[in-house]
């Protein structure tokens, strides 16, 4: 049965990383769901995090294959009850629609939502959360003229204690 994973691979700078990872996985006609690739906590070193919708045995594979093919230093594998995460939100909505609006203090509570700008007119919101939190809000943003909205790839981290070491 398909579930969703996230994987975490470390690896030094290295030329085509992503291109390799679309190879592998376009050749098993796999989607990716979300790709972040940053800075890591080891110094030189950086961390991509991959989200896909396979079996267990596929992306067994797929992890195997990363840390074959692609010469990182680990990859691991998780589930989402295995992982910390979050995805960050910007919403640009029409100031006339949420200043001096009821609903709108009961929705930036609900969701945890900052303002990060209000200008004339415009007004820049803010929100953390997991995919499912940030539709929602999408979606209740739209009574209140939505102009913009974009959402970060996922950032993770594991729920145990160990932790990769070079």
């Amino acid at each position: 049965m398909k579930k969703e994973y996230t994987l975490t691979a470390y690896t030094e700078d290295q030329m085509g990383l992503l291109n390799k990872i679309t190879i592998i996985l376009s050749r098993r006609k796999i989607s990716l769901e979300s790709l972040n690739v940053s800075a890591c906590e080891i110094d030189k070193m950086y961390r991509c995090t991959l989200v896909i919708n396979e079996t267990f045995e596929v992306v067994r594979n797929i992890v195997l294959q990363i840390e074959k093919i692609i010469e990182v230093f680990t990859c691991y594998c998780s589930t989402n009850e295995e992982i910390i995460w979050k995805q960050i939100a910007l919403f640009k909505v029409r100031t006339s629609a949420v200043i001096n609006n009821e609903r709108t203090d009961h929705l930036l509570r609900k969701y945890n939502v900052k303002y990060l700008t209000i200008e004339k007119d415009f007004t820049i919101l803010e929100a953390t959360g997991q995919e499912n939190e940030i539709h929602n809000l999408v979606v209740e943003l739209k009574d209140f003229e939505l102009i913009e909205f974009i959402k970060s790839a996922r950032i993770a981290v594991t729920m145990n204690n160990e932790c990769f070491q070079v």
